[in-house]
């Protein structure tokens, strides 16, 4: 126990991400043995599939909230699912269980006060400020701590950017901007710049979780991110979803090494607040996005304090396994990941979580029961994971990742399923990152035999690759794979994809309303599924591991990982 506490006090603090590779030139994957054609492959049963999400996403599991009796319904079903279909226990003990330590963490309701000069200015809880303490404590609060605006809050050295400067924010509230900063191309300033970050992509820079912990690293006691529905991803509505219980791993330190207050602010909220300063939020936006910005004091103190209620549980992760068929390679592994976790219940109702990620889950289900089809099983053996916890923060996988049960060196990949095309066939598939490793290439040849093409990210900006539980895999070393939506729907106009996307992100995601739909059409999942059969089947046949194209930022720890293994 003392071992992986340790590992996972340093697993904690995650390394920032370059910019996200380009895809490569076409090329084949690598060599295969026993190459089955994708339509020789066991089939999806769309029926057993939709039935899963069904039961999964029913009232009966109430949203499938961490530690809830939704939590005890969810990792019961799936276990035994995975036992019906022929699988052995995952878990060393004998179990389909392992076990993820928890804390969960209630704030209480509380206002943020920001007082500039004689003028105060109250944030109303959740309407305008959505805040929390990751402090395992019975309170966490800010005292007149002075705010800083730090632009993006970026310390990129690769890119010869820090928006610190070496100011010292220690003990202050820094105040930052979602996303990347979208530094314009000095040969064409209406575009942006493609060797700095990511350019339209999101990069780690970008994401939410980076910034609290640039917060962390540099001492500072509050960290406030300005929330816009753009570079987020998603609306306020969805980041007012946080106002309850949030669950942490356990770590040695209690969480005491983070800022004591995190969380976002509406935009309308922070245009009063820079106003109040002096400054103007458009003004300082286009300063942020040049490497030439300076921190900014606002003149302006922040006081809040946030009273928790406080639990610790066992959540679980399940995990099933194949045995391969090959004695000197079955020690070898492939991982199938989804999440089973959502947001439970609450006055807004029950969060029904169907397309996230019951509908994930129940795939996780037919595919190893596609996987028991097959004449003889690969010669590596084949993991099927539902982490807990995702909404929380990817806390299920990251747990696994940093305390694995199978060793991350002779684990192949990661296939991850968390995000579902429930309308129809389309000519063609998304893979997040796309370009990142050679399973992207698996992934092209097998969906080229389905008369398909293979692109990236419809919507880069947001980040995607970042924001599920292959990420954690992913930042171990581990090749990781993530499947979206195709964009080109068969028969429907150009326009479809487009709509779709909006519709889900204002309407249904994170939301009660996540529910399966009538009209769902499962057949572009059935394909998108035997894609990611295909590659599975292949990685556990093939002649060797896959690995990482060059210059992508996780190669160097895979790299090492196998030497040392060597």
């Amino acid at each position: 126990m003392t071992k992986m506490m340790a590992l996972l006090g340093v697993a904690l603090g995650i390394t920032a991400c370059s910019s996200e590779p380009k895809p490569a030139p076409a090329q084949l994957a690598p060599s295969v043995s026993q190459h089955v054609p994708i339509g020789q492959l066991p089939a999806i049963d769309l029926a057993q599939l939709l039935a899963h999400t069904k039961k999964l996403s029913s009232d009966e599991f109430e949203g499938r909230a961490p530690g809830t009796k939704g939590e005890d319904l969810s990792v019961n079903y799936l276990a035994d699912q995975f036992k019906s279909v022929g699988l052995k226990p995952g878990n060393s003990d004998g179990s389909y269980f392992q076990k993820v330590p928890l804390v969960g963490i209630t704030p209480a309701p509380a206002p943020l006060v920001l007082k500039q000069g004689t003028h105060t200015q109250t944030l109303n809880w959740k309407d305008d400020v959505v805040a929390w303490t990751k402090h395992v404590a019975a309170s966490a609060a800010l005292d007149n701590s002075e705010l800083v605006f730090v632009g993006y809050g970026v310390v990129a050295p690769e890119f010869d950017w820090d928006d610190f400067k070496g100011v010292d924010v220690k003990g202050k509230t820094i105040v930052m901007l979602v996303n990347d900063p979208p530094v314009p191309d000095p040969a064409n300033p209406d575009r942006l710049d493609p060797k700095t970050f990511g350019a339209k992509a999101m990069t780690y820079y970008g994401r939410w979780t980076y910034k609290f912990e640039m917060a962390a690293q540099k001492g500072a006691a509050g960290a406030l991110l300005i929330h816009e529905t753009g570079p987020a991803g998603y609306g306020f509505n969805v980041v007012q979803g946080k106002t309850g219980e949030q669950f942490d791993l356990v770590t040695p330190d209690k969480n005491m090494g983070r800022a004591a207050i995190e969380g976002w602010i509406t935009l309308d909220q922070a245009k009063t607040l820079l106003k109040n300063a002096g400054q103007d939020f458009d003004a300082l936006k286009l300063k942020a996005a040049t490497r030439e910005f300076t921190p900014v004091p606002l003149g302006t103190t922040a006081s809040m304090t946030i009273k928790n209620t406080l639990r610790t549980i066992n959540s679980r992760n399940v995990i099933a396994r194949l045995d391969g068929s090959d004695p000197a390679l079955k020690s070898e592994y492939v991982v199938y990941t989804a999440h089973w976790d959502h947001f439970g219940k609450n006055a807004d109702g029950i969060f029904h979580g169907a397309e996230d990620d019951a509908l994930g889950c129940s795939a996780l289900i037919e595919m190893a029961r596609a996987f028991t089809k097959l004449p003889a099983p690969p010669k590596r053996s084949i993991l099927f994971l539902a982490v807990t916890a995702e909404e929380q923060g990817l806390l299920g996988s990251q747990y696994y990742s940093v305390t694995p049960i199978y060793p991350l060196a002779k684990t192949l990949g990661d296939i991850n399923m968390d995000s579902w095309n429930v309308h129809g066939r389309t000519k063609d598939m998304t893979l997040t990152g796309y370009g990142a490793s050679e399973l992207d290439d698996y992934a092209r040849d097998a969906a080229a035999e389905q008369g398909r093409v293979v692109h990236g990210d419809a919507e880069p900006e947001k980040g995607f690759y970042y924001r599920s539980d292959h990420f954690n895999f992913a930042k171990q070393g581990v090749p990781a794979l993530d499947l979206a939506s195709g964009v080109d729907y068969i028969g429907k106009p150009a326009e479809y994809s487009e709509q779709i996307r909006k519709q889900w992100t204002d309407t249904r995601y994170h939301t009660p309303l996540d529910v399966v739909l009538p009209d769902w059409d499962l057949n572009g999942t059935r394909e998108d599924l035997r894609v990611l059969f295909a590659v599975g089947y292949r990685v556990a046949q093939a002649d060797k591991f896959p690995e990482w194209k060059a210059g992508n930022e996780f190669k160097a720890t895979r790299d090492a990982m196998r030497k040392s293994r060597n």
